[in-house]
């Protein structure tokens, strides 16, 4: 059995190449989802399939296998072998089903090591391509992201210096990635939304900012360009101490960021909470690398400060959260790492309530007194963890009249499990 696994282009015909066209042609057995096979011409009704699953794309290539182009069964010299298509939306390579197939009709192999199934990959025009040279822009620089039955983070991913381009489907569509960029503050990002590429009429291309396509209904086939968020233009990492907007609330220095960050060891797509949040040093270069960062804080002037300390970095990822902890975490999503850098006198109750959450948190919390160190040795023994912990002292040079003396710093101990 040859089977044809052809990307069948965003919708047309037209979308389809030349050899894909030349492979349906000499095939016996047409299969495909209901819009792909639907569309093609009708010279090609009485081969086509209905199906995308792969499991039963499996068992209908099994029957195929003892039955005639007519329906009738087959045995010894009269079985012959047959070409099989299956089509596959967009292009072949493109957040499509292919490597699904592939590892199906492995399987097949497994199941019957004498037969012999052959395989050939055929590309197709995907929407991507087709709707870069619709709004008359250069695809390879964007950053792809398919929203379409996966867990997806616009402002996440708009946050990573590149314009994206979103296929969107199921839950996650043109409005909800609009609504999610107006909750982080960048209702006024520019985007542009295709709908029914390639289907004549019904073809539609919208450009406007994020808050007025909001609330607004979609076609299910439709695709999203994202411009690239604002961002910080000063260092990624180790952000100057005097580069934070400052108030009369604690923040966690430099130095210790630099050891803090480097235990908690973030990465992308992580959820961190940040609980004793203060001025938002740590959350905001959190920010960087984490997915989603919660800086959880209960003193009004924090939080205000939280806000401002995020929109000066551009940290969108970022939610304030003003509350009182661990009663502000009931609600907030799974968290991989925790950083506790105030607790109130609730450490024990915050670190079980990361846990419950979590069973594999990473927990990272600094303290400045020997009964905060102890206790947070405490609680870590009892989950069954054994405490990382470290002295951090740093001194730095501060002019006295003619010449620079060395002038030290709290010393701050950082314990992670």
């Amino acid at each position: 059995m040859k089977i044809y696994l052809i990307g069948a282009g965003c919708g047309s015909m037209g979308t389809q190449t030349l050899c894909a066209t030349e492979k349906l042609e000499i095939c016996d057995l047409i299969i495909g989802a209901k819009r792909l096979v639907e569309g093609l011409p009708g010279r090609y009704e009485g081969k086509c399939i209905s199906a995308h699953k792969p499991d039963i794309i499996a068992q209908i290539l099994r029957d195929a296998e003892k039955t005639g182009v007519d329906g009738e069964v087959l045995t010894g010299s009269d079985a012959k072998e047959k070409n099989v298509a299956l089509l596959l939306s967009g292009d072949s390579g493109f957040y499509s089903g292919t490597a699904r197939l592939i590892r199906m009709i492995e399987e097949l192999r497994a199941e019957n090591p004498d037969r012999k199934y052959e395989t050939e990959i055929l590309p197709g025009i995907s929407s991507l391509q087709y709707f870069a040279a619709k709004i008359g822009r250069p695809w390879q620089d964007f950053r792809l992201v398919s929203a379409h039955g996966h867990d997806c983070d616009a402002v996440y991913e708009v946050m990573q210096g590149k314009d994206v381009f979103f296929l969107t489907g199921g839950k996650y569509t043109p409005a909800q990635i609009a609504e999610d960029l107006c909750r982080a503050g960048l209702g006024s990002l520019p985007m542009i939304v295709g709908q029914n590429l390639s289907y004549g009429d019904a073809e539609k291309i919208s450009r406007g900012k994020a808050e007025e396509f909001a609330g607004r209904t979609f076609a299910q086939m439709s695709v999203v360009l994202c411009e690239a968020a604002p961002c910080y233009e000063g260092p990624r990492y180790g952000i100057s101490d005097d580069a934070f907007i400052r108030g009369n609330v604690p923040m966690t220095k430099m130095e210790v960021r630099a050891v803090l960050l480097a235990k908690m060891g973030t990465r992308p797509g992580d959820i961190v909470w940040d609980v004793g949040a203060g001025t938002g040093s740590v959350s905001v270069e959190l920010s960087r690398t984490a997915r989603r960062v919660y800086a959880i804080e209960c003193l009004p002037e924090a939080c205000d400060l939280l806000r401002k300390n995020r929109e000066h970095f551009c940290a969108w990822n970022l939610e304030v959260i003003c509350g009182t902890a661990p009663e502000a975490l009931v609600e907030l999503p799974t968290p991989d790492r925790i950083f506790i850098g105030g607790s109130r006198g609730n450490l024990e109750e915050i670190i079980r309530a990361a846990v419950k959450k979590n069973p594999d948190v990473r927990i990272c919390l600094t303290a400045v007194t020997l009964e905060t160190l102890t206790e947070a040795g405490r609680v870590l023994s009892s989950l069954g963890r054994e405490a990382d912990i470290s002295l951090i002292s740093v001194s730095r040079a501060e002019a006295v009249g003619s010449v620079h003396m060395m002038k030290s710093l709290n010393p701050v101990y950082v314990i992670c499990g």
